[in-house]
């Protein structure tokens, strides 16, 4: 087990490798201009080696919001009995805010709006993102138990903060200064989440984790 383990860090310290190096050279020469050999010979690993890794170029970029992916689901899921799951994420959001997270756009290092420019500037990127954005909100509608309705809500609560994160970012990387814009942040998450829960009111029963848990009890 403890092999087993190891073997697993070392794969995610590879991917993070391989990730930093490519992201680098993106930023440096553009993301077409760079060719996934190229990528392949700067982390010292063959092109078939990154491709067992990541399938496709934009993967190496969008790798970085991999550990987002299910985010709101296990927000939710890990959501106080009988507490709402979008005052769960709304609660969640702020609390990112306050950490400025760069998922939430509030978040003025060079780095990280040199990276937001690279994902948003990019057209395949975008579109490999929202690949990314569909596969939250299925995971998402599972734990909202897996309905017509629950899916109409994931989409909804994952544009909230798609939009939200995009506004802070474009107004950062404009010029205004993170503590200009937090005030506004707040407060357009308040309101946004307080729009999803007028709208979704059948969000607000308990009966939502227990409708989730039993698809997921019925699937294993």
């Amino acid at each position: 087990m403890a092999g087993t383990g190891l073997r697993e860090r070392k794969k995610q310290q590879t991917y993070q490798n391989v990730s930093d190096v490519a992201i680098g050279l993106f930023l440096a020469k553009g993301f077409d201009a760079v060719s996934v050999a190229e990528v392949a010979a700067a982390a010292g690993i063959s092109k078939p080696t990154l491709f067992r890794y990541f399938p496709a170029k934009e993967d190496l970029v969008l790798h970085r919001f991999a550990d987002h992916e299910d985010e709101a689901a296990r927000v939710v899921r890990a959501a106080e009995s009988g507490a709402s799951p979008v005052d769960a994420l709304r609660r969640h959001f702020l609390d990112g805010l306050s950490r400025e997270d760069p998922v939430t756009g509030l978040n003025g290092a060079p780095a990280v709006l040199a990276f937001h420019r690279l994902l948003y500037g990019t057209p395949s990127l975008v579109a490999r993102a929202y690949e990314y954005q569909q596969r939250s909100e299925a995971v998402l509608a599972a734990a909202l138990g897996d309905t017509l309705a629950a899916r109409l809500a994931a989409g909804q609560i994952i544009a909230v903060q798609r939009i939200l994160a995009q506004e802070n970012w474009r107004r950062i990387a404009a010029g205004e200064p993170v503590e200009a814009v937090r005030g506004d942040a707040v407060a357009a998450a308040e309101e946004a989440f307080g729009q999803l829960e007028a709208v979704l009111p059948w969000l607000r029963s308990a009966a939502v984790r227990e409708s989730a848990q039993d698809v997921s009890n019925a699937t294993e």
